[in-house]
């Protein structure tokens, strides 16, 4: 029996068996001039470098992390009945990664990694992580040091991805999978006190915690190439045994997908009651934005139409634009006290106050704006539209 089947969690088990036939088998970074031989990062809690996340200028002073929201925390009433919960696989049944180990690719690993390949981009303190989905698709959470101590989170069933600061009470903690689905999202719990946790909201929805929010990073869901592109010295996580897992985890195949076949299916999640919401197939890569008053989510197919999209959500100016393979971006159009309309550039970059941008991670180029970075305007990477709808009921959708 293939390694990756023997034992595998419920509620991939569940997606196979309801799907089959129609899901097709669901089931320290590299420091400059190092080798490709994997290191490992600082300890869980480490505090990292104590460098800054602004970006350099000498036009003036870059944004100032504005809006950079949960996604529909204010319609979540907690704490959440425990009878929302759907358990859909045991406590730590998906080992998170709490020990990561980093290389310059995978040719010292098992498996593969394309450029192609989707990742989780961060950069943090001048240097700059990939995780690969290829890992997140079997672990989920990454709990890492970059400039502090972070979390990386990717929810396979929503298709969507959030980083955090891993800190609760003013403490460096561990996270990992409760094995609790959410709205179909993943629930994680912190060691610290063992509340729970929804990975979309980036709030304590159970627990001692509840109701605390965690402080939410910048990140890029995007291609591994266009994540290299922009960062050429990126370090990229390497799958287990290079990386520790919170509890020893079983061989895997991280060149399989396990998904494979659900973001093209109507099927949505697992142990959902209701309707979905039907004026975009369920599996519609978006990305939302959300203000106290207002919420729009923006289709990858309408944002490519258009090219790149100046918006207004509420009273926040947004400019939308797509990247590689279904990626989507949402940063904040104001700074410097303007407001600034934004335009298709070469190379696949934006332009705005003459100004070149690229589009994974808002960052100046070139022009008068170079080295100052824009803010994003939604806390999560895309995700799938039943998801963001799931919890924003009264989101309008962006079309051209």
């Amino acid at each position: 029996m293939d390694p990756d089947e023997r034992g595998e969690p419920s509620r991939r088990r569940y997606l196979a068996g309801a799907a089959a036939g129609l899901l097709g088998g669901i089931a320290g970074c590299l420091g400059r001039g190092g080798g490709n031989g994997p290191v490992t990062t600082a300890a869980p809690g480490d505090g990292g470098n104590g460098g800054t996340d602004a970006a350099r200028t000498e036009a003036g002073t870059p944004p100032g992390n504005r809006n950079v929201n949960a996604i529909g925390a204010d319609d979540v009433d907690l704490p959440v009945p425990e009878d929302d919960l759907h358990r859909g696989a045991g406590k730590n049944d998906i080992p998170a990664i709490t020990k990561p180990a980093f290389g310059e690719d995978w040719s010292t690993v098992d498996g593969e990694l394309a450029p192609e390949n989707e990742v989780i981009g961060v950069e943090r303190g001048g240097e700059a992580r990939a995780y690969p989905l290829r890992i997140l698709n079997w672990h989920e959470i990454v709990n890492d040091a970059l400039d502090g101590p972070i979390l990386v989170t990717y929810c396979p069933l929503c298709g969507s991805g959030m980083t955090a600061k891993r800190v609760v009470d003013g403490e460096a903690t561990t996270f990992g999978v409760s094995g609790f689905l959410y709205r179909s999202d993943l629930v994680m719990y912190d060691e610290a006190t063992d509340s729970l946790w929804s990975q979309i909201v980036a709030t304590a929805i159970r627990g001692p915690k509840t109701g605390t929010e965690l402080e939410l990073l910048p990140s890029s869901l995007t291609t591994l190439g266009a994540w290299r592109e922009d960062h050429p010295d990126t370090a990229v996580l390497l799958p287990p045994p290079e990386s520790e897992t919170i509890v020893p985890a079983r061989p895997r195949n991280y060149s399989r997908d396990p998904y494979a076949g659900y973001e093209d299916s109507q099927r949505v999640g697992i142990g959902r009651n209701g309707d979905v919401d039907g004026r975009l197939h369920p599996k519609t890569t978006v990305i939302g934005v959300s203000t106290d008053d207002a919420a729009k989510a923006y289709p990858y197919e309408a944002v490519t139409e258009a090219g790149v999209v100046s918006d207004t959500v509420g009273d926040l100016p947004v400019v939308v634009a797509a990247g590689p393979e279904g990626s989507l971006f949402a940063y904040v159009r104001e700074f410097d006290g303007e407001t600034v309309t934004f335009e298709p550039g070469s190379d696949g970059r934006m332009v705005g106050a003459d100004s070149e941008w690229t589009i994974t991670t808002g960052e100046a180029v070139s022009g008068p704006y170079e080295g100052w970075r824009l803010d994003q305007a939604s806390g999560a990477t895309t995700m799938f539209w039943f998801a963001w709808a799931d919890f924003n009921p009264d989101t309008d959708i962006y079309e051209p």
